[in-house]
């Protein structure tokens, strides 16, 4: 607030020093003294894009750290919230930030690796993390360095979270790897990387947008994608993709990010409140999400879901198929020096504490 009222006060000095000028009609220095005064007193007003199905937990989340960002001293912030895809895949509402035509965004893994790929080491490391424990832990002692990364690219991180397991849906049962290779992938629009990988592992991706995938079920131009189950739910994935694979096979990274442009125009003491509200609306999400994986498999049951349990064996053959890939994601779809990191981090964690899987 300081900061608006000093320029307030500037605009006044400025204004009394014109009516010394004889070609300054009096009514022009009145429009220019309430103009800059509105200007002065005009929320920032933050555009804010997400895939974020509308009415959801994690939009609930989001509509709340709003309201406190509304509230925040120094003015607060204007905070308006494009759900749905409204503003395209992750790809484009990253393009749109560098632009100016959004400056905030909810992003999963794919979309923050658009800014900074060593992220993806918290979701394109399949089979890896055994425990959403191992997930926290390995998140928050990466947390800075990511931080650093992220902002060296002109993005400031608000929050970090995720939004539990990502499981497989499908047409037909897909219980095995070679279950799935018979089946047509969705793969994220625009990862050509991953898309290599995918079919060098036997796989058959076809590369869509987000809002492409129930499309894309309904009439056969793809047949199974990786999902986590509240996701299925709010897409109603679930119809035309009735089975489902009841494995962990990667946690889904949610992040908060903002242009560096955008914060950098908020009074320090309105970041301090609008880093706590996004802390918040963080946990929650992740919460959330959590409690909802497993209420979401309950309700998409109850509308015909078939949820194939995994065997000892089939774990064995998903897992000699992940270790398979791994040289190829190390270096390629994750940064070598977070590849190892992760793996020396779930090292120490399990010599440390030895969770139980959840």
């Amino acid at each position: 607030m300081r900061n608006r009222e000093e320029m307030f006060a500037r605009t006044q000095t400025r204004a009394i020093a014109m009516t010394k000028l004889p070609w300054m009609p009096a009514a022009a220095i009145w429009l220019m003294v309430v103009g800059s005064a509105f200007a002065a007193n005009a929320p920032v007003k933050i555009k804010l894009g997400t895939l974020v199905p509308k009415n959801s937990s994690p939009h609930q989340s989001l509509k709340a750290m709003a309201e406190k960002w509304r509230q925040a001293p120094g003015g607060g912030v204007q905070l308006i919230i494009y759900t749905d895809g409204t503003q395209g895949g992750e790809a484009d509402m990253v393009r749109r930030m560098r632009i100016g035509q959004l400056q905030a965004a909810v992003l999963s893994g794919a979309g923050m690796a658009e800014i900074e790929d060593s992220v993806t080491a918290l979701q394109t490391m399949p089979l890896v993390y055994r425990s959403l424990d191992e997930v926290d832990y390995v998140r928050e002692k990466l947390r800075p360095e990511l931080e650093q990364r992220i902002a060296a690219k002109g993005f400031v991180v608000l929050f970090l979270a995720d939004a539990g397991w990502v499981k497989f849906f499908s047409r037909k049962p897909a219980v095995t790897p070679d279950d799935l290779r018979r089946q047509k992938l969705f793969a994220w629009a625009g990862d050509n990387k991953a898309l290599d990988i995918m079919k060098a592992a036997g796989y058959q991706p076809v590369s869509l947008e987000t809002a492409d995938i129930l499309p894309g079920l309904q009439t056969g131009l793809i047949d199974a994608l990786p999902a986590p189950p509240f996701f299925a739910l709010a897409g109603q994935f679930y119809g035309p993709a009735p089975h489902m694979l009841d494995m962990d096979w990667a946690p889904l990274l949610g992040a908060c990010v903002i242009t560096k442009k955008a914060w950098d125009s908020i009074p320090p003491e309105t970041q301090t409140a609008m880093r706590a509200a996004a802390e918040t609306a963080g946990n929650e999400i992740r919460t959330e999400a959590r409690k909802e994986m497993t209420d979401a498999v309950e309700a998409m049951k109850k509308r015909g879901l078939i949820v194939h349990e995994l065997t000892p064996e089939a774990e064995a053959a998903w897992r000699r198929l992940a270790e398979s890939v791994y040289p190829r994601i190390r270096g390629t779809l994750v940064p070598a020096d977070m590849f190892d990191e992760v793996q020396r981090l779930l090292a120490e964690y399990r010599a440390g504490k030895k969770p139980e899987p959840r």
